[in-house]
């Protein structure tokens, strides 16, 4: 069911305004987001819907950068470390409460390594993460998928779209199903949690518009998200968002579906 990684080792590329190198290359520019970036960040697969010259890891903008390469060795090694401190499980469903407070846009999520294991913690900024002895994994506060074994779940699906939404088909009606279907995919459990409440909420406020969708490319052809992702992203994506912490816009990872690369983290996720 998992993709290959490969889509990890291609280049996102800006041209301007050089900074120092990172291992491969390419420069390292501070980890926010590049307002000055234009077009869609992604890796497009068949259901995308777009092709290369519409949505590619290389964007236009004030600095060049390449996405951490994550291949097998260190997915795996992603996998192994353990994690002191992990989420709680969601005791509610998130969606039944009020809507989460608007984000700090400057806030963090950073890994601290220890001899036994990992701590998240989230920081006001990249720079008092990295005061703090951390390494940024992501932008926005630490959630319940910003572990490192999340990670590797983001990094090695180059599509969760498809296999989401075929545990949702699958498991209509059970949400003990769904859970358990998410979370096979690997997801570590209060992240498999928020997975499966997004879907039963998408469900319920876009079931009608996504059910006449199902084989419709993730995309319309000027680039907009198509109506059952746009309805999604609107109704459930602002508490995902809250709950996960990790996203794959915020953790510099391209993927199916494409994003302003206005609105990616430029971050380096593993700390190894």
């Amino acid at each position: 069911m998992r993709a290959a990684p490969a889509l990890l080792l291609l280049a996102f590329a800006c041209d301007k305004k050089p900074a120092r190198g990172n291992d491969s290359g390419s420069v390292v520019p501070p980890p926010r987001p590049d307002p000055s970036c234009e077009g869609l960040f992604g890796a497009p697969i068949p259901l995308t819907g777009l092709d290369g010259d519409t949505c590619a890891p290389e964007v236009a903008g004030d600095t060049r950068w390449t996405p951490q390469a994550l291949g097998a060795d260190e997915l795996a090694w992603l996998r192994a470390q353990a994690d002191l401190a992990p989420a709680p499980l969601l005791t509610t469903d998130p969606y039944a409460g009020p809507a989460p407070p608007d984000p700090d846009p400057d806030e963090v999520c950073a890994v601290h390594l220890e001899p036994d294991g990992y701590r998240l913690q989230t920081w006001p900024g990249p720079e008092a993460a990295a005061a703090g002895g951390g390494h940024v994994t992501h932008g926005g506060a630490c959630g319940a998928c910003s572990t490192l074994q999340d990670l590797a779940v983001y990094a090695e699906q180059a599509d969760l779209t498809a296999p989401v939404r075929a545990c949702g088909l699958e498991h209509l009606g059970d949400p003990a199903g769904l859970e358990a279907c998410v979370a096979a995919l690997g997801f570590t459990p209060a992240c498999a949690q928020i997975w499966t409440f997004n879907v039963l909420h998408t469900q319920a406020a876009c079931g009608a518009v996504c059910f006449e969708l199902l084989e419709a490319p993730y995309h319309e052809p000027d680039g907009d998200l198509n109506a059952c992702l746009a309805c999604d992203e609107a109704e459930s994506g602002p508490v995902f968002k809250a709950v996960a912490g990790r996203t794959r816009r915020n953790t510099g990872l391209p993927n199916a579906l494409c994003r302003p690369c206005a609105e990616v983290w430029r971050v380096r996720p593993s700390p190894r």
